[in-house]
């Protein structure tokens, strides 16, 4: 990615990462982006940096602005290795003594990650830095998504630095929300559903914060994706509205099968639930990425889960689902279980107590066939069908 000029004297210096098609269990179809920033004043800061990989390309970038040596300090928002892993090449660029301004989480995070004794310096809650004609604010935002993460604020141009929040995974031409539209959203929506919807409170509260310190805010400048200078309050309220988790008049029908049986019985299912008019679809675990299932799974009323039972247990993608799902810790679901099975069929009452684990509300013990249903079968999960969705509100 060349460096971009995204306000007077402050440029995109990141990189674009084409080929990166799984981040710790996220499938990016699309890439990503390790988005650092350059502001160029009296003294010269650099906002994060990007993935080790990536090094020679930020260095790069920044050449065709300054000569990298002649930056002054690194501001280091979040110290995940895809935005701190370039920070021994960067350091040993511009000068090993160069101050780094982080959290005093941040600070004990970064001296975990790399042996360096480097000249950090711990920000508090509110801290400010000068520039010269510009002041870099600083927000604690802890756990948002790691206990380090922290926003840089910069007043004069109303430009939030935003670390890991409101980004996407997202790698393509397009560098702002009005050049790419509303295509974006759905980027913006998985990410949030794979990675901040576990922090929903603190979203919540972050934005309660802003509106309470006032900040006006023209541009928001995330660590991935696209930045947002028409309209950054359309990702304010999306996160709002994420955050609170309500859900939509809608279902999903989640499951994995060996011989079509419990697929037969997730698609009749879902004709139940729509009988109610009820949004509703089946999403095969083997056809589906998990988290492309926890997007839909983030704004449905009904979580419905079904395996076959193999070996006395759950199939394998049904129990990484649930594992996954559980991290996530999704609010405001109601949920059942149903599969077939051959011989024990324990694979029902398996996912009915992971539901129950993660505090979903159980709208029936569940169902389960023993091999391929018939018509008496069919009818009744047609029938279990239509129970979830009259329970839908």
């Amino acid at each position: 990615m060349k460096q971009f000029e995204i306000a007077e004297g402050i440029y995109s210096v990141g990189a674009v990462d084409w080929n990166i098609r799984d981040f710790h269990g996220y499938s990016t179809q699309n890439g990503s982006t390790y988005n650092a920033y350059l502001i160029v004043d009296e003294q010269i800061a650099l906002v994060d940096t990007v993935k080790k990989e990536f090094s020679e390309q930020l260095l790069d970038n920044v050449s065709e602005i300054v000569d990298p040596k002649k930056i002054d300090c690194v501001i280091s928002n979040h110290t995940e290795m895809d935005h701190s892993g370039g920070l021994p090449r960067v350091m040993h660029k511009i000068g090993e003594d160069k101050p780094i301004y982080c959290s005093q989480m941040g600070q004990k995070n970064l001296a975990q990650h790399f042996g360096q004794k480097w000249n950090y310096r711990a920000v508090e809650n509110g801290g400010e830095l000068s520039l010269g004609k510009r002041t870099l604010k600083f927000l604690e935002t802890r756990m948002l998504h790691w206990p380090d993460s922290m926003f840089t604020y910069l007043p004069e141009d109303k430009i939030l630095f935003s670390s890991d929040a409101f980004g996407q995974h997202y790698a393509g031409p397009k560098k702002f929300d009005d050049q790419i539209g509303d295509a974006i959203m759905p980027h913006a929506k998985k990410y949030f559903a794979n990675i901040l919807l576990l922090y929903s409170a603190k979203v919540l509260k972050l934005i309660e914060t802003v509106q309470k310190l006032g900040l006006e805010i023209s541009m928001i400048c995330p660590d991935h994706g696209v930045i947002w200078r028409k309209d950054p309050g359309r990702i304010l309220e999306a996160y709002s509205r994420w955050g609170k988790q309500e859900p939509k008049r809608k279902a999903v029908v989640i499951y994995d099968t060996m011989w079509h049986s419990t697929e037969i019985m997730a698609e009749k299912i879902v004709r139940g639930i729509a009988d109610e008019g009820v949004d509703a679809r089946p999403l095969n675990l083997r056809k589906w990425h998990r988290s492309d299932v926890m997007t839909e799974v983030m704004d449905s009323k009904a979580v419905i889960v079904g395996s076959p039972t193999l070996n006395n247990n759950l199939f394998p993608t049904v129990s990484d689902f649930l594992t996954y799902m559980k991290g996530l810790k999704p609010k405001n679901k109601i949920g059942a279980a149903f599969g077939s099975y051959g011989w024990s069929g324990e694979s029902v009452n398996l996912i009915r107590d992971e539901l129950e684990k993660m505090k979903f509300k159980i709208v029936d013990p569940g169902i389960r066939i023993q091999y391929v249903p018939d018509p008496e079968g069919i009818d009744a999960c047609i029938e279990f069908g239509r129970k979830i969705g009259k329970a839908i509100a």
